[in-house]
């Protein structure tokens, strides 16, 4: 066979199929495969003729890359939209005094205390709507579409900023930008999972997070040189690129072959696996069809069931309370608040440096965090990732807990090691950022059945903006009842029940085809099992043994 293809074909075997009358309509949705041309001796060598796994070349890798980058255009738009109010708020607040505010004060419009807060939390209030209505809206249309169609809001916004007379119009571009960022969910987190291989998912889909972290830092960095509203404007150029780079990127094959479009599904996938030739996707494309062509006949068999029904099978609960926890850990663990109180908190606890910049450290080590998660995840998988990165924070959290309650009864005991704030918080933003603020995302794309993955989407991300929110919010209320030594220790604790909680029910996803990641929540037995049998491992075995008949086991009873 040609040295370019790089899979080869596996026959469908009608044990494969349900036994029951849908037989037919599932076969009559698999893409046709090519059967292999000797199958009359099953030694070993031969079952690489059914089939062999795909070469894992960076030719191969490329397509999926550039189509994360360019979806990834967007997140980095979205996370500019996270990190602007901070830069816009010393030039809009006019009760601020320094230097700095002085400088950038804008002279079209000054905001008081409370349109500050509005300001600043319009744009996370909004976000959850957008993401409950994500997956409905876009499924549809598909998710080359929707993302496209999002890039035109985003440039509205900056737009809307620049030229923002009135509070009224600030609070409108804010809006728009926490209802697009919702609606991206579903289209984002959807495609990076339909278009990439296994071994490489992880790592693509960790670069949505990282993204955004990086579109928040960026407004921090212009923030030292330029005045806000030229800054939005710069920002425009980001949707731009957006626009024209998913032009050129295919749309998911599993969108398309849930609309019948088998033909365009197939084109997709040659170019996603490296520009190859139809026949060396044959194999994927058929295995992608029959998961979906039996997922539809399950649906079609229940069509009397209400809409909900889908909603409370443990298919979609198991994997909606692993992804929530994680997002409430993540979010209740400390380093959500620590981010937007962090320079309230650095010049709290006398930093050894200015608090903004320990804030800034605070982002770049965030950001580092989560490149190094997204560099280690495909060697590690997801577990180990995870466990390190909450038993970690939990860990740095407890001794700034100590740290502070030293303080409170005897300063002078610490005179001396008053960088210990600094470095065990910013140690805390990093290992978070490692796994447990990245990790439901990773997620979120893999664990859903495919004919509720879009809506699952939404609903599972709209938690953690609701989740950030109310413990943003709650953070002044926690630090009256229980002060700041015991606010860091509940964060402590937090973490450590989270680390515990994702040790006893996160299975390893990390290399996984979604099918099996599905079939692994279906089955009841096996809730506390962290380990995801693979379809292909298990056929390879079967095949194994029926072509080595003298070296299958019988259990049943003894040859002597």
């Amino acid at each position: 066979m040609n040295p370019d293809i790089r899979e080869r074909t596996e026959p469908v075997l009608t044990n494969d199929l349900p036994n029951d009358n849908s037989t037919a309509s599932v076969n009559c949705r698999i893409a046709q495969i090519k059967e292999p041309t000797n199958q009359n001796n099953y030694n070993n060598n031969d079952i690489n003729v059914f089939r062999t796994k795909s070469k894992k070349t960076f030719k191969n890798a490329l397509p999926q890359i550039l189509a994360v980058s360019a979806k990834n255009c967007l997140l980095l738009t979205y996370g500019m939209t996270l990190g602007l109010p901070t830069i816009a708020i010393p030039a809009l607040y006019s009760n601020s005094v320094s230097n700095i505010t002085s400088v950038r004060y804008d002279e079209l419009l000054q905001l008081n205390k409370e349109q500050i807060s509005w300001f600043s939390s319009i744009n996370l209030i909004c976000v959850p709507l957008g993401c409950m209505i994500s997956g409905t809206i876009t499924q549809p249309f598909g998710r080359k579409p929707s993302m496209i169609a999002l890039t035109l809001p985003f440039i509205l916004a900056w737009l809307l900023f620049h030229y923002a007379s009135t509070v009224t119009q600030l609070y409108l571009a804010l809006a728009l930008c926490g209802l697009c960022g919702g609606l991206l969910e579903a289209p984002v987190l959807t495609y990076v999972a339909e278009i990439t291989e296994p071994h490489i998912r992880g790592v693509l889909s960790a670069l949505s997070s990282t993204t955004v972290i990086l579109g928040s830092i960026s407004q921090f960095i212009l923030g030292n040189f330029f005045h806000w509203r030229k800054i939005v404007l710069f920002n425009t150029i980001v949707p731009v690129v957006a626009f024209i780079s998913l032009l050129c990127i295919p749309e998911s094959p599993h969108w398309l072959i849930t609309k019948g479009r088998i033909a365009e599904a197939e084109k997709s996938l040659c170019w996603l696996r490296g520009w190859v030739r139809p026949d060396a996707v044959q194999y994927e494309l058929s295995m992608i069809s029959k998961s979906i062509a039996l997922n539809e006949e399950k649906v079609r068999m229940k069509k009397n069931k209400k809409f909900y029904s889908f909603y409370i099978r443990r298919t979609f609960l198991l994997p909606y309370f692993i992804i929530t926890a994680t997002f409430f850990f993540g979010s209740f663990g400390g380093t959500s608040t620590l981010q937007v109180y962090a320079v309230q908190i650095f010049e709290t606890l006398g930093s050894p440096i200015n608090g903004y910049t320990s804030t800034l450290v605070l982002g770049i080590l965030q950001l580092m965090g989560g490149i190094l998660g997204l560099l280690l995840i495909h060697w590690t998988g997801k577990r180990p990732l995870a466990i390190v990165s909450t038993l970690g924070s939990s860990l740095c959290f407890f001794v700034v807990s100590a740290y502070v309650f030293i303080k409170q009864y005897n300063e002078e005991i610490i005179l001396n090691v008053t960088w210990i704030p600094l470095v065990f918080l910013n140690t805390a933003a990093f290992m978070t950022h490692i796994s447990i603020r990245l990790l439901p995302w990773m997620l979120i794309g893999e664990v859903y059945p495919p004919n509720i993955r879009g809506q699952a989407s939404g609903a599972s991300g709209s938690s953690s903006y609701i989740f950030s929110f109310i413990a943003n919010k709650s953070y002044f209320m926690v630090l009256d009842c229980i002060n700041l030594s015991g606010t860091f220790l509940l964060y402590a604790i937090v973490s450590l029940i989270g680390c515990l909680m994702l040790y006893t029910m996160l299975p390893e996803t990390e290399g996984v085809p979604l099918e099996d990641i599905q079939n692994h929540f279906a089955d009841k037995t096996k809730t506390f099992v962290m380990k995801i049998e693979r379809s292909d491992k298990i056929k390879e075995k079967k095949m194994w043994a029926a072509s080595n008949p003298a070296l299958e086991l019988d259990h049943t009873e003894t040859h002597i």
